[in-house]
Parts: C-alpha cells; sequence; structure tokens
C-alpha cells in the first residue's frame, strides 16, 4: 500500500482526495497497490468533511512520517508551497502538484533537488488540466527534435475570446459573466493579461528544448485590446482570434511569446471554443501533434494529479527520467525577430495602407476603418511601416496556415 499526504484542500486538493476514493478499485489495478491518503494539510476547519479524521495542521506531522511516500502540493503560488516542496524532497518524498507557477519559476531547482535525493518530482497537471500532454512530450515523442509548440493555455481567455466572438459581446461583458460563472477569478489579471498562460509556454519550452525558460524572458500580450471589431473582421478574412502560447525554435534559440493571434479556420485549433485548451507540438519526424480536452477544473485536473501518482507508485524503486539545463537569457530569441503576416486595424485609407504595405489582403474598409493582413514581415518591419503615417487601432500576429 502506498500512502500519500495532499497539502491544501481547494478546489485540487478535494478533487483528488475524491477522485481516489470514486475510481479507488481502477486505480489500484492500474497502481498494482492501494493508494491511500494518511493526511490532508489545510490550517482551515473541515468539521463536516467526511475526511475530517485526516485532516492535520502541523506540516511536521507528514514530513516526519515514514509511511508518507508521496506527497500531492495543491497549495498554488511560490511562497509557502516551495518551502514544503523543498522539505518533503529533501526528506526523501515524491511530491506531485499542478502548481505551475512554481514548476515555470523553480522547477530547475527542485527536479536537480529530487535527482539529488533520488525521488520524483512530477506536475503532468501542471500544463492542460486533464490533457495529457507533459507525459507524452517527454516520453512518446522522445525520438523528436521538437521544432514548435503553441497552444491555448487559458480558459478563461478562451471563454471570453469564444463569447465575443459568437455573441457580439463586448470584452467588459465577456469578462463579467466568466466572472459570474466561475471561469474568472475576481481580480482576473492573471489570465486576460497572459500570465497564466506565460508560466505554461515557460514550462513546455523548457521540456521541448531542454533549458529553462524562465517566465521573466517570456514577452507576454494579453487580451484586454481585442474588440468585437476585430472579430468581425478577423471573421471576414476566415480566421479565429485565440490567444496563444508559443514556443518556436530559431537557430540554437528559442523564441518563446504569448499574444494573440488570427488563426486560419482550417487549423484544428480555430474550434477549440469556450473554456477548453488546445495544444499543437510538432516534432520534425512524427508532424503535428494535437492535444485537446479540458484543460482546468477540479476533477480533470485531479485525473492528472493522480495519474502521477500512480506512475511513481508503478516505480518506486526508480526516477522516472525529466531533466533539463538551468536557462539562460542568451537562449532566448527576441520574438520580434519572428516572422509572420500581422493583422492591422486602422482608420488609413486602403489608398495609404497598400502605398505603404504594398500587396495586404483587405479585410473591409467601411466605415472608415480598413482592416488588413500584410505579407510575412517581423514586428521591427511592422514597426517601421506604421511609422510612416499609419495608426493601428489593433495589430496582431498570423499564425501560419498549418
Amino acid at each position: 500500500m502506498i500512502k500519500i499526504a495532499v497539502l491544501g484542500y481547494g478546489v485540487v486538493g478535494s478533487g483528488v482526495v475524491s477522485v481516489l476514493e470514486k475510481n479507488a478499485a481502477q486505480i489500484t489495478h492500474n497502481a498494482g497497490q492501494d493508494i491511500q491518503v494518511k493526511y490532508i494539510l489545510d490550517i482551515r476547519e473541515f468539521p463536516d468533511s467526511p475526511y475530517h479524521s485526516l485532516f492535520v495542521k502541523d506540516f511536521k506531522t507528514i514530513v516526519s512520517d515514514t509511511e508518507v511516500q508521496i506527497v500531492v502540493e495543491s497549495i498554488g503560488g511560490v511562497g509557502i508551497a516551495l518551502e514544503l516542496t523543498r522539505a518533503c524532497i529533501k526528506a526523501g518524498k515524491n511530491v506531485v502538484t499542478s502548481n505551475k507557477e512554481l514548476v515555470a519559476e523553480y522547477g530547475f531547482e527542485l527536479m536537480e533537488l529530487a535527482r539529488k535525493n533520488n525521488v520524483n518530482y512530477l506536475f503532468e497537471a501542471s500544463v492542460g488540466g486533464g490533457i495529457p500532454v507533459i507525459r507524452p512530450l517527454v516520453q512518446c515523442m522522445t525520438a523528436n527534435i521538437i521544432t514548435e509548440i503553441y497552444g491555448i493555455l487559458n480558459g478563461t481567455t478562451n471563454y471570453i475570446l469564444t463569447n465575443m466572438d459568437k455573441n457580439g459581446t463586448s470584452f467588459a461583458d465577456a469578462l463579467q459573466e466568466a466572472q459570474q460563472k466561475g471561469y474568472a477569478e475576481s481580480d482576473p489579471t492573471a489570465d486576460i493579461e497572459g500570465h497564466d498562460t506565460c508560466r505554461k509556454i515557460s514550462i513546455l519550452s523548457t521540456l521541448a528544448f531542454g533549458r529553462h525558460v524562465y517566465p521573466k524572458w517570456v514577452s507576454t500580450e494579453g487580451i484586454s485590446n481585442v474588440t468585437t471589431d476585430d472579430m468581425r473582421f478577423a471573421s471576414h478574412l476566415g480566421y479565429e482570434i485565440k490567444l496563444l502560447g508559443r514556443a518556436k525554435s530559431v537557430s540554437d534559440k528559442v523564441s518563446v511569446y504569448v499574444a494573440p493571434h488570427l488563426i486560419n479556420k482550417e487549423n484544428l485549433l480555430s474550434i477549440v471554443n469556450f473554456v477548453k485548451n488546445g495544444i499543437v507540438v510538432r516534432g520534425n519526424a512524427v508532424g503535428d501533434i494535437v492535444f485537446c480536452g479540458a484543460g482546468a477544473g477540479k476533477l480533470p485536473t485531479a485525473s492528472a494529479v493522480i495519474a502521477d501518482i500512480i506512475d511513481i507508485a508503478k516505480h518506486m524503486e526508480t526516477r522516472r527520467w525529466i531533466t533539463w539545463a538551468d536557462g539562460t537569457a542568451a537562449f532566448i530569441s527576441d520574438p520580434a525577430l519572428l516572422d509572420s503576416a500581422w493583422y492591422i486595424r486602422t482608420d488609413a485609407s486602403r489608398e495609404k495602407v497598400e502605398r505603404e504595405f504594398g500587396s495586404v489582403i483587405i479585410a473591409n474598409d467601411t466605415g472608415g476603418e480598413t482592416a488588413f493582413i500584410t505579407s510575412v514581415i517581423n514586428s521591427k518591419k511592422v514597426d517601421e511601416l506604421l511609422a510612416r503615417g499609419i495608426e493601428a487601432k489593433s495589430r496582431f500576429r498570423v499564425l501560419g496556415d498549418h
């Protein structure tokens, strides 16, 4: 029997405990032995919980108990979660987490600490919620050289953009609706400004390219500048607007950034709507692999956490081989140099647009506005052309048609 402890009884922690009980027979079969929750750490009281006898408030109870072999960290953030994770690993305990911020900021340190203490630190649930993407990336695709990863990595922003597109809802109203439905926090900054997506693409690019990509190096733009006018023009052009995290190999470097993109309606990600996530991984041998599903939520995230628990339970005598080098800023290529087509909305006339940008695709030039897609150029060239007297109301990359 494997005994585990759960740190934090919020959405993810309670989901893990619930699924372990609900699917106990299947989990036991897959793990080859019973998995039992021995402790739940939380400073709050849960007198009516069916698991009330498992709650403890003193972390020392867990870290000093040699029966506890696996610890689930579901506290979140990088404060106490980092401190307790370090302590568990040093005590020889395997740790599983869904904490994307912790993995993105301290993954290299914690993985090295786990290696030195001969335990596992696994984090499948940190990206994509219930979508299995990390394990396929580090196991099933290891024969490939990964050249690019891009994806819709945040359900809140995808819900807002889908609502704006399908229903003509303004950004402010779509955000308010997302908050009312529980998809967005009262302070939605981490979602709508792209920080959550930034952490997730940092993790994916770290695994794909073998060096730690810290979030501070990732150029990040959110969705607050996207309007229903942009949605309408994009649709006329045959595109959807999605917030993407993207990492692309550029010679011996990697370009990593977060920004809204126009995606051709023939691209599979264009139909990933509302709170769903979708991720494309491109390998030089296998081509494009698409992962799609529930990117967050209590039970989907718990599913991914428990998959890691089962993986550890089946390999208690060995370490799962996940490793990477520490990163440097010199490894990051400036995304402003990355070539792409651009969508631009402006008050400038069609004649002026064509004079400055040459051959473009015009969506519509009624109502005093012109929306168009440029040829393939980089961001600095766009700046240069706009400086000649065209004011851009909106400006987004166009993802290449794959």
